[in-house]
């Protein structure tokens, strides 16, 4: 029989919603609560708070009868939109939160990266984390002190390594979270995207590290919703939907999977999506992408005008909206912020509850994107919604007189020009 690292079987995560559980002390109160609670129910129907009892259930399942095993040295992708269990699935493989149904065994040493901070006590240096963690982790003091240089020079916090750790930063908790994981020699690494929150750098160190264990033949489980970067790393793909596996195969297969649903989920009503995050404050409310002529989205072409324009529900202080595109396997191409100010911006009280974006000149070439799309407010992100606009773009022929070529390859052509030699 082939030896297995994680064999999970009828996996299930139930949490109740709506108001807080309340917790009693004294029987009394428990009969009086028991008694009034199909009251309080009758009184959110007949106040409109829910339309029906149905409405009333405080059970939501974030993972349902999921079932799969990852053999050791296996690199595994999971995928999914926000919300459907990502990271709830880690966490029980952590030995985080317990599972509400079924079971998930665990065959070797686990390090975990899942949330800035895990596993550290804020009152204890870096030092004191390092040595609490290898020890959590089953290891002798000695095997700790032979990585701790190695440890420390990864994570760039030698100056501060005798500093309590609720003095560092969110790139130094991260760093440091990183470096132990990796370095404290996990059989398994499960590492959510929280490797988001460092630098440009230190994520390509981290992404080599990863890639260093994956090839010293152990297992590893990351959650990102960067699809290059998962195919990139990853063998396997596992993508969850609504809480179930909905693909299980080739990272590839995997990827392709959740692109198609993320543009099924673009002709939906944007404002009765609920694959979203954020305080929610603030609602996105319909996204569109045009030329800057007709408004046709169907004539949209390399080196033509382009308009976007995203509605939300309300207005808050500080509001802003940022935008990111796609391509058709998932790589960014480039980004927008409002906040960045350019001298060509300017505000418009008749644009209502509008952000509009126009570019003189489409630099994509012909083929298929996304947009996710965030709103900030109050110094917060409100809203998240991932693909919440698809758009096509056709071959326009030409960039400033040059002909733009797809290749299948690249996704942007840029205006320029050359200076060459004499042809002799």
């Amino acid at each position: 029989m082939t030896k297995i690292a994680i064999d999970v079987v009828g996996l299930g995560k139930q949490y109740h919603i709506g108001s807080a559980r309340k917790s009693h002390y004294r029987l009394t109160d428990q009969v009086v609560d028991a008694f009034m609670s199909p009251f309080r129910r009758a009184g959110k129907i007949l106040s409109g708070q829910a339309g029906s009892a149905a409405e009333l259930n405080e059970i939501i399942w974030a993972l349902k009868d999921v079932s799969f095993q990852v053999q050791p040295g296996e690199v595994v992708g999971i995928i999914g939109r926000n919300g459907v269990g990502k990271s709830t699935l880690l966490r029980i493989l952590a030995g985080i939160t317990d599972p509400s149904e079924g079971y998930a065994d665990i065959y070797g040493r686990v390090g975990s990266l899942l949330e800035v901070g895990t596993g550290f006590h804020p009152e204890l240096t870096g030092r004191e984390n390092i040595f609490l963690n290898g020890a959590i982790l089953g290891m002798k003091k000695n095997e700790i002190e032979r990585k701790l240089d190695e440890i420390v020079a990864f994570a760039e916090i030698d100056k501060f390594l005798d500093t309590p750790v609720k003095h560092y930063s969110s790139g130094m908790h991260v760093r440091l979270a990183f470096s132990v994981a990796a370095h404290l020699e996990p059989e398994i690494l499960l590492v959510d995207e929280v490797l988001a929150v460092g630098d440009m750098a230190f994520q390509r160190k981290c992404l080599g590290k990863m890639d260093d264990v994956a090839k010293a033949g152990r297992t590893v489980v990351f959650v990102s919703h960067n699809m290059g970067l998962l195919q990139q790393l990853c063998e396997r793909g596992i993508f969850l939907e609504k809480g179930v596996v909905h693909t299980d195969g080739t990272i590839t297969e995997a990827v392709d999977a959740y692109l198609q649903t993320l543009e099924q989920a673009k002709g939906s009503d944007l404002s009765k999506r609920t694959d979203r995050k954020g305080q929610g404050k603030v609602r996105l409310v319909a996204a569109d992408v045009t030329n800057g002529h007709s408004g046709s989205p169907a004539l949209l072409k390399t080196g033509h005008p382009a308009r976007f324009v995203f509605q939300v529900n309300t207005l808050v202080p500080g509001i802003a909206c940022n935008f990111n595109v796609y391509d058709t396997i998932g790589q960014p191409v480039t980004s927008f912020q409002s906040r960045v100010r350019g001298p060509e911006d300017s505000s418009d009280p008749g644009s209502g509850l509008r952000f509009v974006c126009e570019l003189d000149e489409l630099l994509l070439l012909p083929g298929r994107y996304r947009v996710d799309v965030a709103i900030i407010g109050d110094n917060r992100l409100q809203d998240f919604v991932e693909a919440a606009t698809v758009f096509e773009v056709g071959d326009g022929g030409h960039v400033r007189g040059r002909p733009a070529q797809p290749d299948g390859k690249f996704s942007v052509s840029m205006s320029h020009r050359w200076t060459l030699p004499e042809d002799r």
